[in-house]
């Protein structure tokens, strides 16, 4: 059995934790070189303008010590383009959440703001940065997100894991067919939003093009009982084929 879809770890809740008492425990760099040390395949971070919990102080201290990938996702705003251009990651994820959001809840209409994620997209294609943009399970979306010039989406996966308990057939039909039109236009595909260890492998058995999930709050819950290295263990083992 191989993986040939990555593990991106989700670091935020570490740094929601450290913020809590307002010190430097636990150490959200050392958090992210043992998630690699430990079998992750990329480290994710999603900084908000107020820095609830990931800060942008603590950004530009990860990218020196990250060895595989570093994904910074977030709102295009003009503070978090400046700090993506400095910071030069891996890959840029592009999330349409509001700076009040608790957590990212939709993707983007694709359509109505092209000419805006266009002219972003484009910004950090001249730097070299891979872009990825959140996105529905909706093939009309996931076409006009080519027409931005992004390299990739990520399907926002929160209605997947809703309806996963009670019906996994119905819950994984619209992503099955907003990842077919995806290979068919040839965008690379992202997933994330609520994924965890009972849903991850069927959702990566349906979607075979499937590139990388990005996993945080439920990996941090499942890492209190299982401990973080056997807990990024398990999530691999749910993305082998």
């Amino acid at each position: 059995m191989v993986n040939t879809c990555k593990l991106s770890v989700n670091i935020n809740k570490i740094a929601t934790l450290r913020n809590a008492r307002g010190e430097n425990m636990p150490d959200v760099v050392q958090t992210a070189i043992d998630c690699e040390r430990f079998g992750a395949q990329g480290i994710t971070v999603h900084p908000r303008p107020d820095e609830r919990h990931i800060r942008y102080q603590d950004v530009i201290d990860l990218k020196p010590v990250i060895t595989t990938e570093f994904n910074i996702e977030g709102y295009p705003s003009d503070k978090f383009i400046d700090l993506v251009l400095r910071v030069k990651p891996h890959q840029v994820t592009l999330v349409p959440d509001p700076p009040e959001a608790i957590t990212s809840n939709a993707g983007w209409n694709t359509i109505k703001h092209a000419s805006f994620l266009k002219e972003i997209i484009d910004i950090f294609k001249r730097e070299n940065i891979r872009t990825s943009i959140f996105v529905e399970a909706d093939p009309i979306m996931v076409e006009h997100a080519l027409e931005c010039g992004t390299q990739r989406i990520e399907l926002y996966t929160k209605s997947y894991a809703s309806t996963y308990p009670s019906n996994p057939e119905l819950a994984i039909k619209d992503f099955i067919i907003a990842a077919q039109k995806a290979e068919e236009i040839g965008l690379e595909l992202n997933a994330g939003h609520d994924l965890n260890l009972e849903n991850l492998a069927y959702f990566y058995a349906n979607i075979p093009n499937l590139k990388e999930v990005s996993i945080g709050h439920a990996l941090i819950c499942d890492a209190l009982y299982y401990g973080l290295e056997n807990t990024i263990q398990m999530y691999l083992q749910q993305l082998k084929k």
